[in-house]
């Protein structure tokens, strides 16, 4: 069966996606941001392998949740699906950096970039991409740091281009899974959680894969359109280039 890495899975999607997995017999490692979390994401999904502990608004921490990872893996994939929402913008992390863009950009860029490669790369995006501004990344990071929620899923739509052009072996897609009612998505949101959940198994599983466009962008799992923005080759590079050089982590070239 598979193994599989699956990021900010102590609740909501992330830990319905490991449940679900489990279920299937595979082997699930689970992320949290501090022992508390930790704890919540054992109860919640009691057959995962193990959870890992670290806080992504510290690079040191996701550098070092790089190394842990990885001396549990090879992953059939691992699933970025950490993320935080409107109202971090400003507010800074263990380094420094804005909580939202460490979180929800640097952290998938480094873990990306510093973890050995799995067959698939699972970037969870958002339809708010959409609305994200390309990154204006001329001001020695100024801009990236102001980065947005719907920037930021942006983001995550472009890493799947991005790295899919980069690394022919692995399948490297992005995922919008809808509005749903989790405590990040609230009570009221109208879309279905089960419709996410089973999106990102479908990628993570990479079922139907031959059919499936590199750096492909899903939701209710079939491949739809994402905002024009996100294949801009130079925008994508530009990206990456800018993301190494505020971390020091460089793209690998294999």
């Amino acid at each position: 069966m598979g193994r599989f890495f699956i990021t900010g899975s102590s609740d909501g999607l992330g830990s319905l996606t490991a449940r679900r997995l489990v279920a299937k017999g595979h082997q699930v490692v689970l992320h949290a941001r501090n022992a508390e979390r930790a704890r919540d994401a054992s109860a919640a999904c009691p057959g995962a392998e193990a959870v890992l502990v670290a806080d992504l608004t510290s690079i040191d921490e996701t550098k070092e949740l790089a190394a842990a990872a990885d001396k549990l893996g090879p992953y059939d994939a691992i699933i970025h699906n950490a993320g935080v929402y409107v109202g971090m913008e400003s507010v800074p992390g263990k380094s420094g950096l804005p909580t939202l863009f460490a979180v929800n950009t640097l952290a998938p860029y480094l873990l990306t970039c510093l973890m050995a490669k799995p067959k698939r790369l699972v970037y969870v995006s958002s339809g708010m991409h959409a609305a994200g501004r390309p990154p204006k990344l001329h001001g020695k990071g100024k801009q990236i740091l102001s980065t947005g929620y719907s920037d930021s899923k942006l983001h995550n739509v472009m890493f799947a281009k991005a790295f899919a052009r980069r690394w022919a072996q692995v399948g490297c897609y992005s995922v919008d899974p809808g509005w749903v009612p989790t405590n990040m998505g609230g009570p009221s949101a109208p879309d279905r959680v089960d419709d996410g959940v089973d999106t990102y198994v479908m990628l993570a599983l990479g079922e139907g894969e031959a059919g499936w466009s590199r750096g492909g962008y899903f939701f209710k799992s079939r491949e739809r359109q994402p905002s024009a923005v996100a294949g801009d080759v130079k925008l994508q590079d530009e990206l990456l280039d800018e993301l190494a050089s505020i971390s020091g982590v460089p793209v690998p070239t294999a």
